[in-house]
């Protein structure tokens, strides 16, 4: 059965959203130390995506790392550190806070593409902006009252967000060039500097099958979420990612009894409300 290029992109993205979905779930069920556990996610990860790109793009891969410059190294850097702040962001807020506050990450390049790239930031935008930092401030006021919410996981969440804000800036300022090989040198430099100050090995027999399964989710989705956008429009993107935002906290609820609270889950529709019909209105002026 033959597909166009839009279906393409659409089933890439959203299996590597899918993907994605569990990896709260994993850092919740996995009993270690936090920083042990995101040792583990960025070397599984990363060891299968370099392992992937040498077989199948090895000579590219290389012409990448050879010529990204200062910008690609500060994507590099960023994506580095937002594996082990994400594990504590999770181990310290509830898994609803953090992936709605990961659904505000559209709001937060749309102000870096203003302020790097100088973009205009339009009224529609401008208006979604207003919606989803009150939610974000619904969000916070909501982690005064409940018990697995707390606000340094939620600066953990918010500083995720502000990083993959900047990061995506940074890739559509570079968007002649794959950065899919950097992903693996940023996920291993992050264990290798991890491992400086941790004993990663007395919680790899207990847990090794978990962290296995993890780091090829994360591998999968990280791989997929970089390929698809390159077939679609970034509204649809935008779309897709959300659902991460909805089945996260629906599938810890369901594994773990992880009530999100009444508040997380008034301030996660204002923003996914928000983003959402801002999303199909900028996908209906590309059609």
């Amino acid at each position: 059965m033959h597909i166009s290029t839009r279906q393409k992109g659409l089933l890439i993205t959203a299996f590597g959203v899918l993907c994605i979905v569990p990896d709260s779930l994993f850092v919740r069920v996995i009993s270690a130390d936090p920083l042990v556990n995101a040792f583990w996610r960025s070397l599984v990860s990363g060891l299968l995506i370099a392992f992937w790109l040498i077989i199948y793009d090895r000579k590219k891969s290389f012409e990448t790392i050879d010529k990204m410059g200062v910008k690609g190294w500060i994507y590099c850097a960023i994506i580095a550190s937002t594996s082990p702040a994400f594990v504590l962001a999770v181990n310290n807020t509830s898994v609803a806070n953090v992936v709605f506050i990961f659904a505000a990450m559209p709001i937060f390049t749309a102000a870096f593409s203003w302020f790097y790239l100088n973009e205009r930031i339009s009224f529609r935008t401008g208006l979604t902006m207003i919606a989803v930092m009150g939610g974000l401030s619904i969000i916070a006021y909501g982690s005064k009252t409940h018990q697995q919410a707390h606000w340094i996981g939620d600066t953990f969440a918010l500083y995720i967000a502000l990083s993959y804000g900047l990061a995506f800036t940074i890739l559509r300022k570079m968007k002649n060039m794959s950065m899919v090989p950097v992903v693996p040198i940023a996920f291993i430099g992050s264990a290798i500097l991890l491992g400086f100050f941790i004993n990663p090995l007395e919680a790899f027999v207990e847990n090794r099958w978990f962290y296995l399964c993890h780091g090829i989710f994360i591998a999968l989705g990280t791989s997929l979420m970089t390929l698809g956008p390159r077939y679609i429009s970034a509204p649809e993107v935008s779309l897709l990612i959300l659902l991460e935002s909805v089945l996260a906290p629906v599938l810890v609820w369901f594994a773990l009894d992880e009530n999100p609270g009444n508040w997380a889950l008034i301030g996660g529709a204002v923003v996914i409300g928000a983003l959402t019909i801002s999303n199909i209105v900028a996908f209906k002026k590309d059609k």
